[in-house]
């Protein structure tokens, strides 16, 4: 199987994702057994000792079974419970003791610094004559941003975040400029919080407007056609103490006016009476229609509705009524609206609606056929869209009758991301890269197309001496699962076994595509490999391999991902004792089940930012949007499911776990820092062998947008050196 070619298009972000136990425990819990093995465990005596962890006597009923939970009081905020911060201070100086013991950290460390260290450019936008892209020399903490007067221009820096914080921990989000390219609509993040404070700059003079608009979460920024004002998300203000747990309902969306404060910023749309639903808002290209897309959770399932900007009071109208398929605005000509959706069409179709007609049925425009549609944009007068394949994504031009003109030419195997553009402007830009390539960027014309390269970096390494290998192996229920495996060309050319990281996510259709890793690389360089597994529940290959992997279908991810892992030592590209497992976010929780589930496969565990506990997880800020995903613990069909392969209400204590590094941050408001207190709590009280079980907590830093190059590089240094200890990889201070 070829590596695979993939493009993104700049979709709604608003959804960060997230996101599961033996088979033998959805049986215990249903029959009412109801203490996990960990609770009444005693300690390992492995000379660690363990700060000692307060155990609560709390037990509730759910459906019928009683689940205990000692250790509810990690849940408090670490930033405002003593107790919770205290506890959280002697387990970070417990790791840090080990880790700087480790052979090899700081060799680790230095390597990432010098693979970091060089130029990198973000994907350019226009507006009017301007061009707006990010700029990072190297180990800049933060990526400052950039303008340029016509392409050839100057370029003029705008913003510097790394002035914004001593310790670099404030981060330029979203950024938008209006049409005019006159004022900058952009986003300041502290800490890794999901929470957005929008700010205004004008291009012109340098200057940053009093414009302060507070409170902003998953939202997107859309000027009007004016480029007088934008629209944008909120919720409100939440009470003192709980911005970073409490539950994110009931989001409205604004409408700001430059020069202007926020309290009276226009409320343009509310579902009160539906708390559940969000909100974001997509203006067209021409500044004609403003649309506003309404979702209930992680599933691309939206409600439409649309009002001309016209300059009169802003009537918003319904496009598509209900929750029942995906829609996602490409363009625009006119009244004339262009969406990829898959209503009628499991695999995506092209479209359009008529925003003067609202209600009318879509009109098709190119019909769905056998590889799925991912996305596309409208650049000039001609359309680009990506199709998934089997091996490849594969970007066409189209014309506005739909008709097929070619090929995007793109310069090899990897990722294409970007692809913005506007009607009649045929001028867009992309990166492009791949496993052992830093992404380069390229400008493409839709007119005449040819590609020119606008930015490359500089490499400290030769990308030809690695090798990317994609296979095939089956799971459990005899589906091929696709793997890539990178190492040294001379590791495979003489078939040598050497330790190695398997990485997995699984789930919320999102797709695992090749792209860059300056952290990965060292590990590459020191002799190690790298193995990442398409597992079912994530979207490489469309909607029946995302709904093979989610809800009552999730044992299929942890089996893939095991069945991975015995790949790797059947085949002989790992040895028996030098296997570590690497999972974020939903695929901490990955890693966190198949631990459970099967302890002997590995040497070592790197459990990131996850989701540890599925009993509590909708309770704090954006958890409840992954009820799509994994169900509701408040469900009684879903319950035993969960509670079966909960990381944290299945340990295994008798059983001899591998080495565990833990790691989260206190500002994390995605994933909530207590799944990963509470978990890792259980594994030090569990008789689960003498290797350790450590807890890593950063300080001011959230789930990982926005988190600084040194936090960054500190981490993974972190992370290596144990998995390397573990699995045996021999870190050298100038690898070969």
């Amino acid at each position: 199987m070829r590596a695979l070619r993939r493009l993104i298009w700049p979709l709604p972000a608003l959804l960060a994702v997230i996101a599961a136990a033996p088979a033998s425990a959805v049986a215990a819990a249903a029959s009412g057994d109801a203490t996990p093995a960990a609770i009444d465990a005693t300690p390992p005596d492995n000379g660690l000792h363990y700060p000692r962890t307060r155990r609560q006597d709390l037990v509730e009923d759910h459906f019928g079974v009683k689940v205990t939970d000692p250790y509810r009081w990690l849940e408090n905020d670490v930033r405002t419970d003593p107790a919770v911060r205290d506890w959280v201070g002697r387990e970070n100086d417990l790791t840090r003791r080990y880790i700087d013991d480790l052979p090899g950290r700081d060799a680790l460390k230095t390597r990432m610094q010098a693979l970091f260290a060089h130029g990198r450019f973000t994907v350019p936008r226009k507006a009017g004559t301007r061009y707006f892209y990010g700029y990072n020399k190297g180990l800049q903490n933060q990526t400052p941003l950039y303008v340029r007067e016509g392409l050839a221009g100057e370029q003029r820096l705008l913003l510097d975040p790394n002035r914004w914080a001593r310790d670099g921990a404030s981060a330029l989000a979203e950024w938008t400029p209006s049409p005019d390219g006159r004022f900058l609509a952009y986003g300041v993040q502290d800490a890794g919080s999901d929470w957005r404070t929008l700010r205004v700059l004008d291009v012109d003079s340098g200057k940053i407007l009093d414009d302060k608009v507070e409170w902003v979460k998953f939202s997107q920024t859309a000027w009007d056609g004016r480029g007088e004002g934008f629209f944008y998300s909120r919720y409100a203000a939440p009470v003192d103490g709980e911005a970073y747990q409490s539950t994110n309902s009931d989001q409205q969306l604004y409408y700001h006016r430059i020069g202007t404060p926020q309290a009276q910023d226009q409320l343009i749309y509310a579902t009160p009476d539906r708390p559940g639903l969000s909100h974001t808002a997509q203006v067209t290209s021409d500044g004609r229609w403003l649309i506003v897309s309404s979702f209930a959770g992680m599933d691309p399932r939206r409600e439409l509705h649309v009002a001309a900007l016209d300059g009169g009071p802003v009537k918003l109208r319904t496009l598509v009524k209900g929750l029942a398929n995906d829609w996602r605005l490409i363009g625009s000509r006119g009244s004339t609206l262009y969406f990829v959706t898959d209503r009628k069409a499991a695999h995506m179709r092209l479209v359009t609606l008529d925003a003067l007609r609202p209600g009318r049925s879509e009109k098709p425009l190119v019909a769905e056929r056998a590889d799925t549609l991912a996305g596309g944009s409208l650049v000039g007068n001609r359309f680009i869209l990506a199709y998934m394949t089997q091996s490849e994504t594969v970007a066409e031009l189209v014309e506005l009758d739909g008709r097929k003109v070619g090929d995007v030419p793109l310069p090899g195997m990897g990722t294409a991301a970007g692809f913005g553009g506007r009607d009649g402007d045929p001028e867009t830009f992309f990166s492009f890269s791949g496993f052992v390539t830093p992404a380069s960027i390229y400008r493409f014309d839709t007119a005449s197309q040819q590609t020119q390269l606008f930015a490359q970096p500089d490499l400290p390494f030769n990308p030809a001496d690695y090798g990317v290998e994609q296979v095939s192996y089956p799971s459990k229920d005899g589906t091929l699962i696709p793997m890539t495996i990178l190492r040294k060309k001379v590791l495979a050319d003489h078939a040598q076994a050497v330790p190695t990281i398997l990485y997995g996510y699984g789930g919320f259709n999102i797709a695992l595509t090749p792209g860059y890793s300056a952290t990965r690389m060292a590990w590459l360089e020191q002799g190690g490999a790298y193995a990442i597994a398409n597992l079912r529940g994530g979207g490489e290959f469309g909607k029946a391999w995302h709904d093979a992997g989610r809800g009552a279908n999730k044992q299929n991810v942890f089996d893939d991902f095991i069945a991975a892992a015995e790949y790797l030592k059947a085949q002989g590209y790992t040895p028996k004792d030098g296997l570590a497992i690497e999972g974020r976010s939903n695929g901490g929780l990955l890693v966190g089940a198949v631990v459970n589930q099967r302890p002997d496969l590995f040497a070592a565990a790197l459990p990131a930012v996850g989701v540890m506990d599925m009993l509590r997880f909708d309770r704090f800020t954006a958890g409840r949007y992954w009820v799509d995903d994994y169900g509701s613990p408040d469900n009684e069909r879903d319950f035993p499911l969960l509670y079966g392969y909960s990381p944290y209400h299945n340990i295994l204590s008798g059983k001899e776990y591998p080495a565990i590094l833990v790691t989260t941050a206190d500002t994390d408001d995605r994933v909530v820092p207590a799944h990963s207190f509470k978990y890792a709590a259980a594994l030090q009280a569990a008789s689960i062998g003498d290797k350790p079980h450590l807890l890593r907590v950063e300080n001011r830093a959230g789930h990982g947008a926005g988190k600084p190059i040194d936090k960054l590089i500190e981490e993974y240094a972190d992370s290596y050196a144990f998995a390397a200890h573990f699995t045996g990889l021999d870190i050298q201070r100038k690898p070969d």
